[in-house]
């Protein structure tokens, strides 16, 4: 499960969040392209904008699931 005190600084503030354990797998970006991005410097994803439809959030919430290392988060926020 992602940690809330190991977010990743360039996730913008709101409900999903990716934090440290990210191992740049690309799955996120591929099922929600436009709310994950990837951090070349870091080599790591990170949340570029905050869904706000149900259809969104729905696909976000798929990269959640679907996440091999759990590093995307939900704190409900």
């Amino acid at each position: 499960m992602a940690e809330k005190e190991e977010k990743n600084e360039k996730n913008v503030p709101g409900k999903f969040y990716v934090d440290s354990n990210c191992i740049d797998c690309d799955l996120c970006r591929e099922t929600a392209p436009d709310f994950f991005k990837r951090d070349d410097d870091e080599g790591v994803s990170y949340v570029s904008c905050q869904p706000e439809s149900d259809a969104d959030v729905a696909l976000c919430q798929e990269a959640l699931e679907g996440c091999p290392v759990q590093a995307i988060g939900d704190d409900g926020e």
